[in-house]
């Protein structure tokens, strides 16, 4: 018997690692060579490609692929729809469809997704970065960063509790929850304690 969920239309791949009390929602598929961590919710219509590893209480919306070369940290959450891509010069004719191929894109620890955003692969979305709904991003994105657009540029900064900064003239700012950050420069900030 297993500690985790999987609903009668999914299929999960001999092989596939999935941590206790995670949930696998209909018509997904895990593929037998990836890893899924504890607590982790995969909505409907959900891939998991192999060599893709998930951490722990990751949220992945409907219609979602992880495909090979995604790495998600824990606490990451995935918008309804959001693409990440595996290989930037894709083509049919010649395809590219080895281990050595696909770029990795690793997404750290509590950042956020949102709907229909398109993450090409080989970038990095820092610790509690933010991605708007419909941004491409096309390039790394720092810790507690909110970009937006096409492709996504920085609109501001966002504490890990989801709480939009605002610095005053030493480049201070403390969220809801009384935590401090502070902004070493233009593309940097930090959270201190």
């Amino acid at each position: 018997m297993s500690n985790y969920f999987v609903h009668q239309s999914a299929y999960v791949d001999e092989g596939a690692e999935i941590g206790e009390g995670s949930k696998i929602w209909h018509f997904s598929h895990v593929m037998g060579k990836s890893k899924i961590g504890e607590h982790c919710i995969l909505g409907q219509n959900v891939f998991v490609a192999n060599q893709v590893t998930v951490g722990n209480y990751c949220k992945i919306q409907n219609n979602v692929s992880l495909y090979e070369g995604v790495i998600l940290e824990d606490y990451v959450f995935c918008g309804p729809s959001m693409v990440f891509t595996n290989v930037k010069t894709p083509r049919c004719e010649f395809p590219r469809n080895t281990s050595s191929d696909y770029a990795t894109t690793w997404v750290k620890r509590g950042a956020s997704i949102g709907a229909n955003a398109t993450i090409v692969c080989g970038v990095t979305l820092h610790e509690c970065a933010f991605v708007a709904a419909g941004a491409v991003v096309t390039k790394d994105v720092p810790a507690y960063a909110m970009v937006a657009g096409v492709p996504a540029k920085i609109m501001g900064w966002m504490s890990a509790y989801g709480d939009v900064l605002e610095f005053d003239a030493e480049g201070l700012a403390v969220d809801s929850q009384g935590v401090k950050y502070q902004r070493i420069s233009g593309l940097e900030v930090k959270r201190i304690d």
